[in-house]
Order: structure tokens, then sequence, then C-alpha cells
């Protein structure tokens, strides 16, 4: 019988232990999942479904032994530490899974994998994942048909649901809120635009922001993500003429995040001295101009230019961030952790509260005497704090391929994006099983440029 080994048991796992514990008895596979901690999967399983293994993944001589004993090792651990997995898959001549995005290390592994007959499967989760998959759907077929894509834009958010919507920033947090403050740092975005590379640097990132409407959702807004253009490629869209990805939130959520990045608040480079004594207000005033005569408020409102009577200003109260009396409590802490413990205590999910997860894909194409444009739509709500949206979207896709590479239905061998068409086409096939479907719109072109079509 062979071995399933999943390292790393986290909050987004939930939908991914479900599956393959449902899966290990009709196929069979023995399963195992091995972390530190093993709350979660000790919750989800019924006796028997699978072995637990209490791991820390430094702990070599125990990690080794496991990966060692299986057949298809699934890394379900933050992303830098995949590579640790690797090489001992790559070692013990096992085949990988990660729904992480593939680092440079993981690349420079691809001639030894692909020697090994091995497949290392990476960014299968939801984003990088299904729009991996459900873009290459559409842009294959567009293809075949004869047309040629000319624009090509792709939205993904992690959002709080409708029903749980229940504060002035129509957010809460569905994944790691550490990546959610330090989101657009490290460079600056890059796209393509009706021909043309545009960038934006971290500093004026939330002020570009694109807006557009799902019937029965609502508006939303989305800001670029961190380089756009590492896909165009991939994706086979050299001569595309519109190339850009971005992050979905609610109207209204960038406009306000961007006095934290305007006042260095989101900054994770250095440390604040005796953080562990300040107050909300300690923190804001630490980024104020002095003055002994002015509050801290009417000194935010003239250096961030705030109106009194402006939803931010709003938004900024509702977080409680005048709070002088009760101490953050982090010791040695960066502006980022300090700001990502204050927003901790007001978007965190409560019991009861449902996630959402929208993404959203624009297709422009041309073909004969036809221009038009594709707009699809994914929205998938959670039931609750264990089964989020996130955690279905991010581990099914997974879980999914995890079983059909289980069965050697994947050919590829080397390291790989799920890009091709032996991967995505049964994949998302089966997704929509569990109700994970796009709703496809066509309607005319936004073309920007349209010499553009004329050229061969």
């Amino acid at each position: 019988m062979k071995t399933v080994l999943q390292i790393g048991a986290g909050k987004s796992t939930s939908y991914l232990i479900k599956y393959l514990a449902e899966k290990s008895s009709e196929i069979p596979f023995q399963y195992v999942i091995a972390d530190r901690d093993l709350r979660l999967p000790r919750q989800i399983l019924q006796e028997g479904q699978a072995r637990l293994e209490t791991l820390d993944i430094f702990d070599t001589e125990k990690r080794q032994d496991l990966i060692r004993s299986a057949d298809l090792i699934i890394s379900m651990l933050p992303a830098r530490f995949h590579i640790l997995i690797a090489r001992d898959a790559l070692e013990f001549g096992k085949n990988l899974i990660t729904a992480s995005y593939i680092s440079d290390e993981m690349k420079k592994m691809e001639p030894e994998v692909k020697a090994k007959g091995l497949l290392f499967l990476n960014e299968i989760g939801l984003d990088p994942g299904i729009d991996h998959m459900s873009a290459m759907q559409t842009i294959d077929k567009i293809k075949k048909e004869g047309g040629k894509v000319i624009l090509f834009e792709s939205f993904t958010g992690g959002l709080v649901a409708p029903e749980s919507d229940d504060n002035l920033w129509h957010y809460k947090f569905t994944w790691n809120p550490r990546n959610v403050v330090l989101a657009g740092q490290g460079g600056a975005a890059k796209f393509l635009h009706a021909g043309k590379y545009k960038y934006i640097p971290y500093q004026k990132l939330f002020t570009r922001t694109e807006f557009f409407e799902i019937e029965g959702y609502g508006k939303f807004e989305a800001y670029p993500n961190r380089d756009s253009l590492k896909y165009q490629s991939v994706y086979g869209l050299d001569d595309v003429q519109t190339f850009y990805r971005g992050t979905i939130r609610r109207p209204g959520f960038s406009r306000a995040w961007n006095i934290f990045v305007q006042l260095g608040m989101t900054d994770d480079s250095y440390i604040m001295e005796d953080s562990e004594n300040m107050t909300p207000r300690d923190f804001l005033d630490a980024f104020l101009p002095y003055s002994p005569y002015d509050r801290v408020e009417t000194r935010l409102r003239v250096h961030a230019g705030i109106p009194q009577n402006d939803e931010i200003w709003f938004k900024l109260e509702e977080l409680d961030l005048f709070n002088g009396t009760e101490k953050i409590g982090l010791k040695n802490a960066t502006p980022a952790q300090i700001l990502q413990k204050i927003l901790e205590k007001k978007w965190t999910l409560k019991p009861g509260d449902k996630d959402m997860i929208v993404m959203y894909h624009k297709f422009g194409y041309h073909k004969k005497n036809e221009s038009a444009q594709i707009d699809a739509y994914l929205v998938v709500t959670g039931e609750d704090q264990i089964y989020t949206a996130m955690a279905k979207t991010v581990g099914l896709p997974l879980g999914i391929a995890a079983v059909k590479m289980l069965r050697n239905e994947f050919k590829l061998t080397g390291v790989h994006l799920p890009i091709h068409k032996e991967i995505y086409e049964p994949v998302l096939k089966e997704l929509e099983k569990y109700g994970i479907r796009f709703t496809e719109k066509k309607r005319p072109l936004e073309c920007y440029n349209p010499d553009y079509l004329k050229k061969p």
C-alpha cells in the first residue's frame, strides 16, 4: 500500500485533510500527517483515518525517516521551508506537491528532479493555483479556436463574506496576517497596459486601483501584484497587449491602508525601541511630527490630510488606534509586527463568521472578424472558521492533484506549476463537484489600442 505524507497541518489544511482522509479508504493508501501542532487534524479526523506524527521539521532524522517511508510528499509548511523538504524528497526519490510559488532554489533542482523521473508540482492552491489552471484553460481554448489573446487581467482576494461583514474596512484576515501587512513590498509593481510597461513603486501602490463589479456581490477594487510579468511567458502570452494581476479588496480599503504605508507603519526592516510598553496611541505618535501643543489626532489629520468627516478617519478610529491605555505588549517588534497585532484584535474572524474568496479574470481576444472579451468570476463562501473558503480553495486543488499523482495519472517530470492540460483539465473538472466553478460572460472587447488588432 502506498503512503502519502503531509507535512504541515495549519488552518488552511482542513479541506485537504478531510478530502485525503476520505480518499484514503477508496484508493486505498496510508495517510500520514506530521506537524508540531496536530490540533486541527485531531478535530477533523475519525479514528483510523490517518496516522499522526509529532514533528519538528528541524529534527532531521525523524523528518527523513518519514519522507523515506512515503511515496508522495505534500508540504504545507511556510514557503521558506519547502526547499528543506524538497531536498529530502529528491534524495530519496519521492514526488512532491506544494501550494506555494516556485522558488529560485526549487527551479535549480529541475535537472536532477527530471533525471530521477520525479514530479515536483508547485503552485497548485488558490493563488497561485486555481488562477493558473482556469486562466490556461480559457487561453488554450481561445487559441485552439484560432483566436489571439490581446488582453489578460486576473484578480484574487480573500475577503469576509457579506453576512459577516461588520466593520468599516469590509475586511477580516482569512489567511496569514503578516503577508497582508507586508503586501506589495520588495520592489515596484510591474505590469503591461495597452502595449506599455508600467511600474508603480510601493509608496504609490495603494493609490492606483482598478474597480469592477460582480453581479450579486457588489463592487470591488484591486491593487496590482508586485510582478505580474513573471507569468506572461509562462501563459504563452508574450505578444499580449495588456497583462495585469492584482489583489481584491472592497472599495475604500486601499485609500485607507495607504495612510499606514505613508506613515511607515508597514515597515518590517527595523525594531522599535521599548515596543513592549507602547500603546496604539504611542505607536501612531512615533510616526508623526512633534508638537508640544497639538494632540495626536490633530497632528495625524494635518500630516495625512484627512478631513474630520472623511470615512478614512472613522476607519482609523474603529481600529482603536488612539487608545492610550492598553499596551501592545510586543518586545523588540518592527512597525509591521506592531500594526499586525493591532489589526488582529479587530480583524480576526469571530465564531460564526464566514470568509469569501473572489477571483475574476478578463480575457480580450481577436479572431477573424470577431473581437470580444470574456469575463470569468469565481465566488466561494466558507462554512465556518474551520472549513473556510480559503482552506477549500487552497486544499482541494492540492488534494485532487495529489491523488492523481499517487495514481500516476500525470506523465510530466521535473519542477512544474499546473499550466499543462493534463493537470488543469482533470483538476478543474473535479473541483466543479465541490462547487468551485467559474461563471463566464462574453461582451464587447475593451481594446485600448485598436491599431494592435491590425498587426499580423
